[in-house]
């Protein structure tokens, strides 16, 4: 989708009385859509899943676009303190169940969101998952919400030129060799010439974390 395409989309929502939000891990490839979105309005929400598991770096990132690109950040975290997401041998979860902690770190915290908002902006790509891949532009989501996929049909090579165009700085992490950048515990390095997100979970049969699983309605 081209990028004014991207904004009579989301002209068109507004002209609705449609409320909107979006969502980031403030990621290297997350910012393109940030600062088309920036463009259009600013007081749309950017919501940060503070997990509490987010690399320093990461943090500092966040803030560093927040201030570029003067967006209306709200975060919101679980409401399972981490005292309690421990499993019967006191292990947290992370490490020996992580799809209960991404849901209790990620999807339980949009729950009250999705119930709130009409249209959640979200970045997925096609060419990140087999999960992504079978998304439409638009997908419906719990609570009535439409989940519009604006950068669906992007790949590297257009987030690359993207950023290059508008001087946009990186995730300082990725010069380090981090390709897909989550949860410290649940992220490593990965060989740059491999799939990007296979940095993400690695050994583990898991490749999303529920936003993209348990928040959209299945087909």
């Amino acid at each position: 989708m081209e990028v004014q395409e991207i904004k009579s989309y989301i002209e068109s929502y507004k002209e609705r009385g449609l409320k909107l939000f979006t969502t980031s891990s403030f990621q290297t490839h997350s910012i393109p859509l940030l600062h088309i979105i920036s463009t259009i309005d600013k007081s749309i929400p950017v919501f940060c899943i503070n997990t509490g598991y987010h690399f320093p770096e990461t943090l500092v990132y966040k803030d560093q676009i927040a201030e570029l690109l003067g967006l209306n950040i709200i975060e919101v975290s679980s409401p399972t303190p981490r005292s309690a997401q421990k499993d019967a041998s006191g292990k947290l979860l992370f490490t020996s169940d992580p799809d209960y902690c991404c849901y209790l770190n990620k999807v339980l915290p949009m729950e009250p969101v999705l119930a709130e908002y009409d249209v959640w902006i979200n970045g997925v790509r096609a060419d990140q998952s087999a999960v992504r891949k079978s998304f439409g532009v638009e997908e419906k989501a719990p609570h009535n919400t439409v989940r519009f996929h604006p950068m669906l049909d992007w790949d590297n090579r257009m987030i690359t030129k993207y950023i290059k165009e508008h001087n946009l700085p990186k995730h300082p992490l990725e010069d380090k060799g981090y390709m897909s950048i989550g949860c410290e515990p649940c992220t490593r390095k990965f060989d740059l010439e491999s799939y990007s997100r296979e940095g993400r979970w690695f050994g583990l049969n898991k490749t999303e974390c529920g936003l993209n699983t348990e928040l959209v309605e299945k087909k």
